[in-house]
């Protein structure tokens, strides 16, 4: 048995034609399927139904297929570790933080990795929404700082560790509530300003998320010009707690209670990373210095 035959495998069980297989593995369909044969033979047991249009995998070959993938997967960790070890430590990471993260509480363990690994680059990409969730998908982002939905966090694909509990919350200056002192519905501001920070990940492109139809929208890059904004007067909108704390303490910025639309929003931030993916040595220490902090909220 050999690696070689395990991809056959892998890529004729997922496409389901020879001629699919070869051109993915840049083998003739013949040597596949010789390939295959040979596999066969050597287990004792037929891996694949051969009488349909496509071939579909046996009960047996569902198991092997199994196997295979594991096998697969650890030969490329095997082989991404052999580079790693022989190029030594990262000439950079790049760790990719949703806005909103309050930046402030992994200071000391960014401080702890720039000592231990001074001539690594640390390279922070600040992103909104899926920005980060997505960088780390695509892989340009070695690790992120953002929030994941159960969903996505139970698929497999991500490692995760806790970070710390937050919350957006809607706000807006004293002189846009005195705008609307008998304030009840979100309806009632669909002729202001709501100021909207845009998603900088792709896969939500031209999705808003908390606009409700026909409202007036000013969008931005940055939480910096959509607090300015807001604190103007111009409109209102969600700002993370840590960046309001103080306006709201001082009553230079004001919450606004809506019935019927979420004025707060509970955040848990994580550190993410792809499960599939081995990190180098800079971004493994990075990654167990973020495993000592979990911060309450």
């Amino acid at each position: 048995m050999t690696l070689e035959q395990l991809k056959m495998l892998k890529q004729v069980a997922e496409l389901g034609s020879l001629k699919s297989a070869s051109e993915v593995l840049f083998k003739t369909q013949p040597a596949i399927s010789q390939g295959i044969k040979q596999l066969e033979s050597q287990l004792g047991l037929q891996l694949f139904n051969r009488q349909g249009y496509r071939l579909t995998l046996t009960g047996y070959g569902q198991q092997i297929y199994q196997c295979a993938l594991s096998l697969l997967n650890e030969a490329e960790q095997m082989k991404q570790l052999a580079t790693f070890l022989t190029a030594g430590n990262e000439a950079s990471i790049t760790l990719a933080i949703e806005a909103s993260y309050d930046l402030k509480k992994i200071l000391p363990v960014l401080e702890m990795t720039q000592n231990e690994f001074p001539h690594t680059q640390i390279i922070l990409k600040q992103e909104y929404i899926n920005g980060a969730l997505e960088a780390v998908k695509s892989e340009q982002a070695d690790i992120a700082l953002t929030t994941i939905d159960n969903m996505t966090l139970e698929s497999g694909h991500f490692e995760a560790n806790k970070l710390y509990k937050g919350y957006l919350c809607n706000v807006a200056a004293p002189r846009f509530v005195d705008r609307h002192p008998t304030l009840t519905s979100v309806s009632e501001l669909k002729d202001e300003y709501q100021i909207v920070v845009q998603d900088s990940g792709q896969s939500s492109q031209g999705i808003n998320y908390s606009v409700q139809t026909g409202q007036r929208c000013w969008y931005v890059n940055d939480f910096s010009t959509k607090k300015t904004l807001i604190m103007s007067g111009i409109g209102w909108g969600r700002l993370p707690d840590y960046m309001i704390k103080d306006e709201l303490a001082q009553n230079t910025l004001s919450a606004l209670d809506i019935e019927d639309f979420n004025s707060r929003v509970a955040l848990n931030y994580q550190a993410i990373k792809l499960q599939s993916r081995l990190l180098g040595p800079v971004a493994t220490k990075l990654w167990q210095n973020l495993e000592l902090v979990h911060v309450s909220e």
